[in-house]
């Protein structure tokens, strides 16, 4: 007998099963569901209080007031930003006390909770309601009066006032009226006779026509001399349907919804209104056909006005997106010029795009990607290029204050500090002729700014995943004239959290930075191993990982999540953010379901080879809406490498989402052919036919890759993303014989809101399941109290 081959034999056995029993122990460990019961964004959100000042600014002055919660309690404050002043606005204990008295109960003066609260700075008072019952609270006397109980119903919202209060507008059967409003016989003006259900005046076009008074889609100007009015005619759009299961009896509910390619889309015209004269007049602003004016149907983005009701101003965009004129109307005539237009392939950003018009158009400041990176640019009153304003290779984003006076503008900007992570926003200023570049916000942190009406003061708040969030006031030299508030962790920390990390890896093509962060489970321990789960979204507008520091909403869960025993991460992809470059953010162009995918595999992959903790063996990802779709997607492209998906509210196919989606970042190809047709005496005419083509790849033609765990969920009356992109998934994976998991939320839209927590611990469980091999036999959830 060998001896040596048994010795050998018998170590290859003893390998085998330890592999096979380490294999086993692996996929049995225990989720610990306790700990992320204790790290849940409701139970962080507790711990920390608030996260930053959110600053009312008190209209045409340097002052504002905020409320604020720490360990303390609420506090409600008063700052006095040219002093640098901040005070209580009222003693706490007295107010309590006063409400007390009334209602013969004790208040507790720290958990004060006065619903509807509003300030008056001139009267030097505010109001807000207890208990259903309206107070006022005199702050120079400490006078607590008692009003009216609050009325049960909503309160009337047709009303649009004029800016001098002179005028009322409204809406009723789908038409515009007006109204004087010391009218005491309130004698109604019927400014237009051709408004029905989606073509109307009212803000809201579905509206059945009715005698009531409703709220118009009009806006005054500043001056309160006109009101203008961007009305959609959706009436030839298709109809897209909801049912709401709620109520006695389930309900039919029907919108219009224009998807990529359709002949049919919102068509958009601007009318002015002047109500002394009672005339109108329609904006001479057709030039593409199925073109835009100003933003999608559903926002007013991209119209201008003035101090002045003579101009208004329109970007105007062709159907690709490709094309923008920067148009100039006359109020009085309806003629327009194009002051300036520019293409930019293969569509132009409108996330950062912005028009400023100086000085009723004596010049004006233009953001743009011509270099490719977002810079801002200046014109003369005539639309002439009168000189950069900014330039180099970083990316300018929101404006946040022009200085008129002193020629100042003050932006956000995004990648412009060496060895900075890119994506921090920080506030700068420069004059108009691009001069006296200033940063003002040095520390190394993300910004988030909120300006003054006045002049030139910003409330910034400041942090990182790692660092809370520090609130500061900033003068206009960037210069911190009072230390606001600093979010307190320290019951957070008590209770065993740890801050994320942050890491970078490389994009598939090996050259490209890709930034992410990194949660681990607070009992953390390094000679473990943990499956590794990817929270993802594809853009194109935005990232999932956050850079400030934040314990509530989407990006705070990821967290609770990595309790169980998982190491979570979120991470861009090339085409994922608009703030990094135009080729970055243009990448996925064309190819809205690919694009992402091979990065965030590499990326994992690089992270599993650097952390010896990480177990690439065991793969999960998820994500909501386009992360939904993303997730999915990566499932079933990397069947070997992903191994559970749960895909909330996902666009599966693309081809059934909204037209600007798909078509902004998918893309859609105009099409022209010459057609004959009888025209008048009997004459053969040609003309120029004009279509549009958009085919988009969806997940449904991959579902016969499915290998692993897939967990759907939708709310079945989402009106954003149709619960048809999930149920079409499902078709396929039926069709192609595949075991999965899907769940419907009754009576829930895009956002899950209050079934958010049962989603949450759904997810858990899938993952532990899983990825964990812990399959829980209870029933019951511990979710939260209303």
């Amino acid at each position: 007998m060998n001896t040596s081959l048994f010795r050998i034999s018998t170590a290859a056995l003893i390998f085998i099963f330890a592999g096979f029993f380490q294999t086993l122990n692996a996929q049995s460990q225990k989720a610990n569901f306790e700990l992320a019961e204790r790290f849940t964004t409701e139970n962080m959100s507790d711990m920390v209080g608030s996260t930053g000042v959110f600053p009312r600014w008190i209209e045409d002055t340097d002052r504002f007031w905020y409320t604020y919660r720490n360990s303390d309690g609420n506090h409600w404050w008063y700052v006095d930003a040219a002093k640098g002043d901040k005070r209580p606005l009222f003693d706490r204990d007295e107010l309590s006390m006063q409400l007390a008295e009334i209602f013969n109960k004790p208040f507790n003066a720290k958990d004060l909770d006065l619903d509807d609260f509003t300030y008056d700075d001139d009267k030097k008072l505010f109001t807000f309601n207890v208990e259903d019952i309206e107070f006022t609270y005199n702050i120079n006397g400490n006078n607590l009066v008692k009003g009216d109980s609050v009325k049960e119903e909503e309160p009337e919202r047709w009303a649009s006032y004029s800016p001098d209060s002179t005028w009322i507008a409204f809406a009723k059967n789908h038409n515009l009226y007006v109204m004087r409003s010391d009218d005491e016989d309130s004698t109604e003006i019927q400014l237009t006779e051709d408004g029905e259900k989606w073509n109307s005046f009212q803000a809201d076009d579905s509206d059945t026509t009715s005698n009531k008074r409703l709220r118009s889609a009009a806006r005054w100007f500043e001056d309160g001399k006109k009101l203008w009015v961007k009305r959609s005619d959706k009436r030839k759009v298709e109809d897209l349907w909801v049912i709401n299961t709620g109520g006695d009896r389930p309900t039919l509910e029907t919108y219009k919804y224009a998807m990529p390619g359709e002949e049919n889309i919102f068509i958009d015209e601007i009318r002015i209104f002047d109500p002394e004269a009672q005339t109108n007049v329609r904006l001479d602003t057709d030039k593409w056909k199925d073109q835009s004016l100003g933003g999608p149907y559903f926002n007013q983005g991209g119209i201008y006005t003035t101090d002045k009701s003579d101009f208004i101003y329109i970007l105007r965009r062709d159907r690709t997106w490709s094309k923008i004129d920067v148009v100039k109307a006359n109020t009085t005539t309806g003629e327009t010029e194009v002051l300036w237009s520019e293409e930019s392939k293969p569509y132009f950003n409108t996330r950062y795009s912005r028009l400023a018009i100086i000085n009723e158009g004596e010049e004006y400041l233009w953001w743009s990607e011509r270099t490719g990176w977002g810079q801002l640019y200046r014109y003369d009153s005539e639309g002439n290029l009168k000189n950069r304003i900014t330039r180099g290779t970083y990316v300018v984003g929101d404006v946040a204050k022009i200085d008129t006076t002193k020629k100042l503008v003050f932006f956000n900007a995004y990648g412009k500090e060496a060895g900075q992570h890119p994506y921090y926003s920080n506030l700068y200023s420069v004059k108009f002729d691009g001069s006296d570049l200033r940063h003002l916000t040095p520390e190394d942190a993300d910004h988030s700014i909120s300006p003054s009406d006045k002049s030139n003061y910003f409330v910034d708040n400041f942090s990182r995943v790692d660092m809370p969030t520090t609130s500061v006031l900033r003068d206009g030299r960037g210069r911190i004239v009072a230390e606001l508030e600093q979010t307190d962790i320290s019951r957070m920390v008590e209770a065993g959290w740890k801050a994320p990390e942050v890491f970078s890896v490389k994009a598939a093509d090996g050259a490209t930075d890709i930034y992410g962060v990194m949660w681990k489970p607070h009992d953390f321990d390094s000679t473990k191993t943990y499956p590794i789960i990817s929270y993802v979204y594809p853009g194109p507008q935005t990232e999932p990982f956050p850079t400030g520091f934040t314990v509530s909403g989407s990006r705070a869960r990821t967290s609770t999540l990595a309790q169980l025993g998982f190491v979570v991460v979120a991470m861009g992809q090339r085409g994922g953010s608009p703030i990094r470059s135009k080729y970055y953010h243009n990448y996925g162009y064309d190819d809205m379901r690919d694009y992402p995918l091979a990065d965030n595999r590499y990326g994992l992959e690089q992270l599993a080879a650097k952390h010896d903790f990480i177990d690439i063996s065991r793969v999960g990802i998820y994500g909501h809406s386009g992360g939904g779709f993303m997730s999915t997607a990566a499932l079933l492209t990397y069947p070997d490498f992903y191994d559970v998906a749960v895909s909330s509210a996902g666009n599966h196919d693309n081809n059934i989402y909204n037209i600007w989606w798909g078509e902004v970042h998918h893309g859609v190809k105009e099409k022209k052919k010459t057609v004959k047709e009888m025209g008048e005496d009997s004459v053969m005419v040609e003309r120029e036919e004009i279509t549009f083509e958009s085919e988009i790849e969806a997940n449904p033609t991959l579902a016969e890759n499915l290998e692993g765990h897939l967990l759907l969920v939708h709310g079945n009356i989402d009106n954003n993303v149709h619960p048809a992109n999930t149920l079409r998934m499902a078709d396929a994976l039926i069709k192609a014989g595949k075991r999965f998991d899907m769940m419907i939320l009754p009576g829930r839209r895009h956002g899950f809101g209050q079934y958010q927590p049962y989603f949450d611990r759904m997810s858990w469980y899938y993952f532990a399941e899983h990825l964990l091999g812990d399959y829980r036999t209870n029933v019951d959830f511990n979710l939260p109290e209303d």
